[in-house]
């Protein structure tokens, strides 16, 4: 084995439960990440998106009224 092998060589039946569950939610947060930058990223979506472009102030602004008691 050359040592960059050997640096990445992986004890798969020595690994603990929490092991797994980090590897899993990590992959899986990995799959999850590349998905939403492909659906972000797509332009038939970009409408979409652009419309909820200023949600959170125009919500800021709706709450500003109502307690202006306009």
């Amino acid at each position: 084995m050359t040592k960059l092998q050997e640096y990445f060589h992986t004890d798969w039946s020595g690994m603990t439960g929490t092991d797994w569950f980090g590897f899993l939610l990590t992959v899986f947060v990995f799959i999850v990440m590349v998905v939403v930058y492909f659906w972000v990223l797509n332009p038939k979506n970009k409408d979409s998106l652009e419309s909820h472009r200023s949600m959170l102030i125009d919500e800021d602004e709706r709450k500003s009224e109502k307690q202006d008691g306009r």
